[in-house]
């Protein structure tokens, strides 16, 4: 039998150990297919160095990016029952849901969280487009409204950072209720004279284009983010003609007067620090 135990064991057990995954080392960037180094991605806030593509970041890492250090208060938003309508596709509802939950860490497309932006206080709301497209259901449209409520609490500006495909149709009638929801939620936040700031991040479209996310006092934009409420192809099948090619870019936008600044990441903060200090600087 020790020729079971030392030869043919030892064989078995190798053939069927599950691998580590190995380290990943280098990240291809979408735009212009360059290999980047993952620890210099990562530390460039996923810019491309070479052609200056802005990647997704995850909420965690955008509200980590802007607020300063040791001043991050999540703020909590309540779970809500996961599929109000049994919605199944090609696969159940409730299992996207939670495989998206395992795979972001995350209760939802959205966190919330107070803090300080070089010294100034503000709410942000920040989607992550990791979990279902950043698609805007119940949770989300909570989260906002929560959003609005502590910032009219806390006498401070609100920062909505959207990166999203729009409504989430798994929840139906349900996620285009949350367009009114928020869009009355922002009312109130303008109401009291506290300053609302949108950071449109790549892409912005739907629901959520349609709603909150262009009622901004101040509208920001990354560079070369998608921005609109339809798909390029869906209105040029509707209007039969061929669209600009930068159609629904950020610098269309803005040269169309839609968006009023185009920024890259690395001074977001700053900017929007010297905006707040303006906005806020007759706020008691």
């Amino acid at each position: 039998m020790n020729w079971i135990k030392e030869t043919v064991l030892p064989k078995f057990k190798a053939f069927v150990k599950i691998k580590e995954p190995e380290e990943v080392l280098w990240v291809k960037c979408k735009s212009c297919s360059q290999m980047i180094f993952h620890k210099e991605f990562h530390e460039n806030n996923n810019v491309c160095k070479a052609c200056g593509f802005h990647d997704h970041l995850s909420a965690r890492q955008r509200i980590d990016f802007l607020l300063d250090h040791d001043t991050v208060e999540d703020i909590t938003i309540p779970k809500l029952k996961l599929d109000p309508l049994n919605f199944k596709d090609k696969k159940k509802y409730i299992d996207r849901i939670k495989d998206a939950q395992n795979k972001t860490k995350l209760d939802d497309a959205l966190l919330v969280s107070y803090g300080l932006i070089n010294k100034i206080p503000a709410i942000i709301a920040c989607f992550d487009f990791s979990f279902m497209a950043g698609s805007m259901g119940r949770y989300v449209g909570n989260g906002i409204i929560i959003a609005s409520e502590e910032a009219i609490k806390r006498k401070c500006s609100l920062i909505v950072v959207p990166s999203s495909g729009g409504a989430r149709m798994q929840e139906g009638i349900f996620s285009l209720m949350q367009m009114p929801r928020t869009t009355i939620a922002i009312n109130k936040v303008k109401k009291e004279n506290l300053p609302y700031i949108v950071l449109l991040a790549n892409p912005t479209t739907g629901g959520v284009t349609a709603s909150f996310a262009m009622l901004g006092d101040i509208h920001i934009a990354e560079p070369g983010a998608i921005v609109g409420f339809a798909g390029r192809r869906v209105i040029e099948e509707t209007v039969k003609e061929k669209l600009p090619e930068n159609f629904q870019t950020a610098e269309y936008l803005r040269s169309h007067g839609m968006i009023d600044i185009v920024i890259p990441r690395s001074k977001q903060k700053e900017k929007i620090s010297h905006l707040l200090e303006t906005l806020t600087f007759y706020i008691n």
